[in-house]
């Protein structure tokens, strides 16, 4: 392979990945969810960016990681973007924002609240962070024929992860009803809707919010979590080859 022609971070060239794309942030859960998939052939590992064609159902699909925070997630997407993506859907996971969004629950995102410090660079925060409407009607249906529970709304990404001095604005948003908070959702979407790229995200919550509860109070029940988890990563897959490529 040319390393010249690498794309950044993601060490892929153009053409080297298929135009439906799941992307999540840990490269072990990029691996776990390539082995879903039939003719695995792992394309790249660099950094956090890990990357693996094969096919699901005989459709072609690429998955690949981005590791946490919006500024490297952002330059994947852009560099997915750059290699041929069509279609995109976040697998990952958040801390729930409102009451019955606990650990284990499923969250369909719509859009997302651009506190992620990136994409403020890219274009001004008036513009909207918002999900494709076939991405988030192809994940509402899979979830429905798999008979798994999920909310559904807007989500917060925001560049803390670890509450600090300042204060923090996620009972600001709770009291507007938004439903959950990570860290990379935003980024996803702005990016996508640049390009003209069909993008969505579904997200598992392992918690409720620090903000709300207290670092302290963070506990993960880890069963409940993993099959959340893989309930998602099915709802992805089954959502995904849905979505047409036009």
């Amino acid at each position: 392979m040319n390393n010249e022609a690498l794309l950044p971070c993601i060490a892929v060239k153009v053409g080297d990945i298929n135009p439906r794309v799941i992307t999540c942030g840990d490269p072990a859960r990029a691996e776990r969810i390539s082995q879903m998939l039939t003719d695995t052939k792992c394309m790249a590992k660099n950094r956090e960016y890990w990357t693996y064609n094969g096919l699901y159902k005989d459709i072609p699909i690429t998955v690949t990681s981005h590791g946490v925070g919006a500024g490297g997630a952002a330059i994947g997407f852009e560099s997915l973007y750059r290699a041929g993506a069509k279609v995109i859907i976040r697998v990952g996971t958040c801390g729930g924002m409102q009451d019955g969004i606990d650990a284990g629950s499923i969250v369909i995102g719509t859009a997302a609240c651009r506190e992620e410090g990136v994409t403020e660079k890219m274009i001004p925060l008036s513009y909207p962070a918002v999900a494709d409407g076939e991405v988030v009607a192809a994940l509402t249906d899979s979830a429905k024929e798999l008979g798994v529970e999920f909310h559904k709304g807007i989500i917060l990404s925001q560049a803390l992860f670890y509450p600090s001095i300042l204060e923090s604005r996620v009972e600001l948003y709770s009291k507007a009803g938004v439903k959950a908070t990570e860290n990379e959702v935003a980024s996803l979407l702005v990016v996508a809707s640049l390009h003209g790229i069909k993008a969505g995200v579904i997200l598992a919550a392992d918690a409720k919010a620090f903000e709300l509860v207290g670092v302290e109070n963070y506990k993960p029940e880890e069963d409940i979590v993993h099959k959340a988890v893989e309930n998602e990563i099915k709802i992805a897959l089954e959502a995904i080859i849905k979505v047409g490529l036009d």
